[in-house]
């Protein structure tokens, strides 16, 4: 595979952000082709909201798994978690 298809294939990074007992969101599992693919399908069947960015998924696929997110990304990764959190409760309001 050449670079412009690797740059081409699917990538996909679930985070985890507890604000009890984290500082900053920590980056449980990533992947690109067949493995971005698992990550969304195991969000899909938690009833996980996916977030689309290529941009921020290349730059968070750089963080190690397990990791805190750098300090550089706080303020958009923070965009992404309210951004999710009201599309949950949207979401978690019309089932009732």
């Amino acid at each position: 595979m050449n670079n412009s298809e690797q740059a081409r294939q699917k990538q996909a990074i679930a985070l985890r952000y507890d604000q009890q007992t984290q500082q900053a969101p920590k980056v449980v599992a990533k992947g690109s082709g067949y493995v971005a693919e698992q990550i969304l399908a195991t969000a899909a069947q938690h009833a996980v909201p996916v977030y689309k960015d290529t941009a921020l998924a290349s730059l968070l696929m750089a963080v190690e798994l397990d990791k805190e997110i750098p300090p550089e990304l706080y303020q958009v990764v923070a965009e992404v978690l309210a951004y999710i959190y009201r599309v949950d409760r949207r979401f978690v309001g019309s089932k009732g």
